[in-house]
């Protein structure tokens, strides 16, 4: 096993493949009741009900800026193995899915009941299951980057069980809040500048809050991302 721990540059763990686990949204809360009314008239509601929304589209709305930034950066820097999905979510009660997974008002309720706990089995039985399977598939060397919160075990505890010194995430969470990096991994996707990523295991995971992000102008949201190379 490689460890990702003396990788000198996200270079190298590029060339050894890397997958993004992304943090669900908490499947309650106003704008939830909203997506799920039986009377929503809105494009996302109505492809909800006829079973036709992803549950990348589903969290976006739901969480807001927050799992819109995963989405963006994870986009932005996925580099996968071959064969092997790239961008990974973690559903309550479904373990880890495409975000390209398309969900119904029943199935998102069920997903909403599902306590985010790793001593819930409900949860973490099908977060384990699908970890080892994606991992059977994925190269030796696989590293797994974690956009969501490390400070409690809800969703390390169970990973890194699987991944080990490969579950790595963005060292710049450390002291931010969900809104900050949110904010923060859509600047990054926006410049194409990667974050630099570290090992949960043995990580200081707790830290004094950084400096506030600087406020965008209208025109640098509005702004189109530069162009990329395509991806090989």
């Amino acid at each position: 096993m490689v460890s990702c721990e003396r990788a000198p540059a996200n270079r190298m763990l590029t060339s050894l493949g890397r997958i993004f686990l992304l943090s669900p949204a908490k499947a309650g809360g106003p704008r939830y009741s909203m997506l799920v009314r039986e009377q929503a008239d809105f494009d996302l509601a109505k492809k909800l009900r006829d079973g036709a929304a992803t549950i990348g589209e589903v969290y976006s709305f739901i969480s807001g800026l927050y799992f819109r930034g995963k989405m963006a950066y994870a986009e932005a820097f996925r580099a996968g193995p071959p064969r092997v999905p790239d961008v990974l979510v973690i559903v309550p009660g479904a373990g880890l899915i495409s975000p390209e997974t398309t969900v119904d008002v029943g199935q998102l309720r069920a997903i909403a009941e599902v306590s985010v706990d790793e001593a819930n089995p409900a949860f973490c039985g099908p977060l384990v299951d699908s970890a080892r399977l994606v991992d059977r598939h994925a190269q030796a060397a696989c590293s797994y980057v974690l956009l969501g919160s490390v400070a409690t075990g809800k969703y390390t505890k169970p990973l890194l069980d699987i991944f080990g010194d490969r579950l790595l995430f963005p060292a710049d969470f450390v002291g931010r809040g969900d809104m900050s990096r949110g904010g923060l991994m859509l600047r990054q996707a926006r410049a194409r500048v990667e974050l630099p990523y570290i090992p949960v295991q043995g990580a200081l995971l707790h830290g004094a809050r950084p400096p506030r992000l600087e406020k965008w102008r209208k025109r640098d949201i509005l702004r189109p991302p530069p162009e990329t190379e395509p991806r090989a």
